[in-house]
């Protein structure tokens, strides 16, 4: 492109160039997603603050209904991604043996 007079490069008249999504900003949509998640976790605890009486292999204790909900949602994602975990480590293992 030539300068114009001005100095400035002179413009072409078209469709704007289309920007590919980057890593980043990937990483924003899940940062704004986590955000909206912990609101309506937090709102769900505060909502649910009743008292509720766990019982744990033998051990007694009490915890606000919505902590005992959500100390269970965690117990279940850590199970969750331990199997998961076992099986991509299950099927590296079988695409190792499949290479030599």
């Amino acid at each position: 492109m030539e300068p114009s007079v001005t100095g400035e490069p002179e413009r072409t008249v078209g469709p704007p160039a289309r920007l590919k999504p980057t890593r980043i900003s990937g990483t924003w949509v899940a940062v704004l997603a986590s955000i909206v998640v912990l609101i309506v976790l937090l709102v769900f605890i505060l909502q649910n603050l009743t008292d509720a009486t766990i019982h744990f292999f033998g051990a007694a204790g009490t915890l606000p209904l919505g902590v005992a909900l959500l100390f269970a949602a965690i117990a279940g994602a850590i199970l969750v991604a331990l199997v998961g975990a076992a099986r991509i480590m299950q099927l590296r293992r079988q695409a190792k043996r499949g290479l030599r």
